[in-house]
């Protein structure tokens, strides 16, 4: 009985983080339509919370030459994406 009680914690975890990590993507991405400066706290903070997950799908595009002439980082929506499905089968 105490295994479950910790896999449900553990699993209620990963699914806060991964709302956290959702919620400051989304942020980014409509903050990005508004002009910002450099050393703005609120995207530095999304950068840092959001570039660790983006940064392996990047790395894998590259990698395999995918969407390489794109205006648009895909790899931004694909991580989305790979979260909101993890986070659904959680």
């Amino acid at each position: 009985m105490d295994g479950t009680y910790f896999v449900y914690f553990i699993v209620s975890l990963v699914r806060i983080l991964l709302f956290i990590v959702e919620t400051a993507m989304l942020l980014r991405a409509i903050l990005s339509w508004f002009f910002m400066d450099d050393d703005n706290r609120v995207m530095t903070i999304l950068y840092a919370v959001t570039e660790p997950f983006i940064i392996p799908v990047r790395a894998l595009f590259d990698k395999l030459g995918w969407f390489r002439n794109l205006p648009i980082d895909i790899s931004f929506f694909v991580t989305y994406l790979l979260l909101s499905i993890i986070s659904m089968l959680l």
